[in-house]
């Protein structure tokens, strides 16, 4: 089995890069669902539906290019706000998708984890989402992290409140409080923070994901929607990336 090196090395040899100029955290704000359904007359259920598929695609790509880590925007808890409706059609496709994926990424090695608040879910997403992440738990390739029922803001609420807790036990002295001590209390904590971010549909905000982790996180915006997200506008990305002078608060 290749190691990540080797096939980053491939892909950037293909992208006519340095592994250097490789991003190897990819995160991924995945927008246009709906609106692709609807210039289709299709109802938007069908545009999630093909997203998922796309979710599949990019995965795969991920892994085959030698990213160590894909971390994917899928449900904010703001999101609770739309139709019953479509989010009831949602956290269906949330439990059959988990189940489907899972001889995917273990043939492909892929570890997944779960970015969010966990209790906010139903009970069936719940259950699915644990059994694929306890099923992955040892594989050793790419990370796939799904930010479900995810909030930036929420995230560092949960971490502030873990951090005040662990103070209050004697666990933690006022010294101990530094970026560390908050990172390793995130949803994100032992990832590294992403180099590249990507925004499909056109859309140029943040929308609350990784609020603490993008802090020098390259941004990347396409006008493509999410279903039609494939492997040549995941390369399109990586170049533009690459093209950046990433000079982390210097001078370069």
């Amino acid at each position: 089995m290749e190691s990540f090196e080797e096939k980053l090395e491939k892909t950037a040899k293909h992208l006519g890069l340095t592994t250097e100029q490789m991003p190897r955290h990819i995160a991924i704000i995945m927008d246009g669902n709906g609106r692709w359904a609807q210039k289709k007359g299709l109802p938007r259920v069908k545009g999630h539906h093909q997203g998922g598929k796309t979710v599949e695609t990019i995965a795969l790509r991920c892994v085959d290019f030698g990213i160590e880590s894909l971390t994917l925007y899928s449900f904010s808890i703001e999101n609770w706000k739309r139709p019953k409706a479509e989010v009831n059609a949602l956290m269906h496709l949330y439990t059959q998708y988990l189940i489907e994926i899972r001889p995917t990424l273990m043939k492909n090695n892929v570890r997944l984890i779960h970015l969010g608040r966990l209790g906010g879910l139903p009970g069936a997403v719940q259950k699915e989402l644990t059994k694929t992440i306890e099923k992955t738990c040892a594989n050793t390739g790419m990370i796939l992290a799904l930010a479900l029922n995810y909030s930036g803001r929420a995230e560092i609420v949960d971490a502030t409140q873990k951090i005040a807790q662990e103070y209050k036990k004697g666990k933690l002295g006022l010294k101990d409080i530094d970026e560390q001590c908050i990172s390793q209390r995130l949803y994100t904590a032992g990832l590294a923070e992403p180099d590249l971010l990507i925004r499909t549909a056109n859309e140029t905000r943040i929308s609350n994901f990784l609020l603490w982790q993008i802090s020098y996180s390259e941004f990347y915006v396409t006008k493509t929607l999410w279903p039609d997200f494939k492997k040549a506008a995941l390369e399109k990305a990586i170049l533009a990336y690459a093209g950046r002078n990433r000079r982390f608060g210097t001078i370069k």
